[in-house]
């Protein structure tokens, strides 16, 4: 799909980087800018308690995937004048400097565009350009309200435990660049596209939004329990200990599952005859259902209820996630990793043999200047005893 289309990721942790998976798995060429000073993309030392990996943490594996790795030192005028020479080459850029840095090692958009005016350049900020506070996912979680709703009723404000801003702000830059892809192939113009974390965050508020500005409503802990919806989202015990989600979303949905648990009055029972009544006396509600499920094993209501087509799942964990096709259907091999597709469209695009895996730190440096800038084996050597490169 996009065969052709040159990429130079100056970007590391999640957000950038998931964009420039996200494009080489649908055939770009990208190639990943890291810092030869520092050993790379920092997400490269992430490694959970008990994880036995080489450069490539199962952090960095997430989002790396269809990469080639130059390692640069872009404090030196020979790293710049690689990467402006990439520049002249390349399609499009995805960064994610922390406010300022970009300009003063000259890779920012005003600059690289004097060179390439058909770039079209994708930034990810935390605050916004303007705002020189740096952005790290768990304390945007905690500044845009979503901690604060994220929680037990009385118990502490938790983040999720994945880096969902991150991952909402990469899904934001790349609507962005494709949208900037669709202008200039009308205009022939390369342009700048901009997403801050925090407004990626607050973007997604969704309902929860919705609930503060139209209803004066400030959202508060209530476990997975839905706002506006009962029972939804509220988790029950099976007679073996198993933890069944509902999501029944209206009244049909409600008195189905009634009459499932042999409880059909309680669709009669004027406290939970609308769902807006059965929003507030959501505890009574809960506890008439619990008693009804703990009589009952996890597989055989979940069969029950999904032939009755009412809303329902297991809360599984990981190891079963990936025992399922859904799963498995997203699974990217190669002969040291496995990994997950960041595009989930179908018909998906078919990985080849040619799909390159997660790179080590500056794996394809010498092949990059080679091969893309034809430089000589002399002078790759002069960069790399001066620190140029590595």
């Amino acid at each position: 799909m996009f065969e052709g289309l040159k990429i130079l990721e100056l970007a590391s942790v999640l957000a950038g980087p998931s964009v420039g998976q996200f494009f080489a798995e649908l055939g770009a060429t990208v190639i990943k800018v890291e810092n030869a000073k520092s050993s790379g993309d920092v997400t490269r030392t992430w490694k959970a308690e008990g994880e036995n990996t080489d450069d490539r943490s199962a952090y960095f594996c997430s989002v790396n995937w269809g990469k080639k790795s130059i390692a640069i030192n872009l404090e030196t005028r020979e790293g710049r004048e690689i990467i402006y020479s990439l520049v002249k080459i390349s399609d499009m850029v995805i960064a994610s400097y922390k406010p300022g840095d970009a300009e003063k090692i000259g890779v920012d958009y005003k600059t690289l565009r004097k060179l390439n005016s058909n770039l079209l350049y994708g930034q990810i900020t935390g605050y916004g350009s303007d705002d020189q506070r740096v952005g790290y996912d768990a304390v945007i979680q905690a500044e845009s309200g979503f901690m604060s709703m994220n929680g037990e009723p009385g118990g502490n404000s938790l983040k999720m435990p994945v880096a969902l801003v991150d991952v909402l702000a990469a899904h934001h830059l790349k609507e962005g660049l494709l949208l900037g892809m669709i202008e200039k192939s009308r205009t022939g113009q390369g342009g700048f596209v901009e997403v801050s974390l925090i407004q990626a965050a607050i973007s997604s508020l969704c309902n929860q939004a919705a609930n503060w500005l139209i209803s004066g409503i400030i959202p508060h802990k209530q476990g997975s329990a839905h706002p506006n919806i009962a029972p939804y989202g509220d988790i029950f015990i099976t007679s073996e200990g198993k933890e069944i989600l509902l999501a029944v979303g209206n009244d049909k949905q409600f008195r189905g599952l009634c009459s499932l648990l042999g409880i059909p009055q309680v669709a009669d029972d004027q406290r939970y005859e609308s769902n807006q009544l059965r929003v507030i006396n959501r505890n009574s509600l809960r506890s008439l259902l619990q008693d009804r499920f703990l009589k009952y094993q996890a597989g055989t209501i979940l069969t029950q209820l999904r032939d009755a087509r009412i809303p329902a799942g297991a809360i599984e964990d990981i190891q079963h996630v990936f025992e399922t096709p859904q799963a498995k259907a997203l699974l990217m091999h190669s002969a040291s990793s496995t990994g997950v597709r960041t595009y989930v469209g179908s018909p998906a695009p078919v990985l080849g043999s040619h799909f390159l895996p997660p790179p080590h730190f500056g794996e394809h440096t010498v092949d990059i200047l080679s091969n893309s800038l034809k430089m000589d084996e002399k002078t790759i050597g002069k960069l790399i005893s001066s620190g140029a490169i590595r």
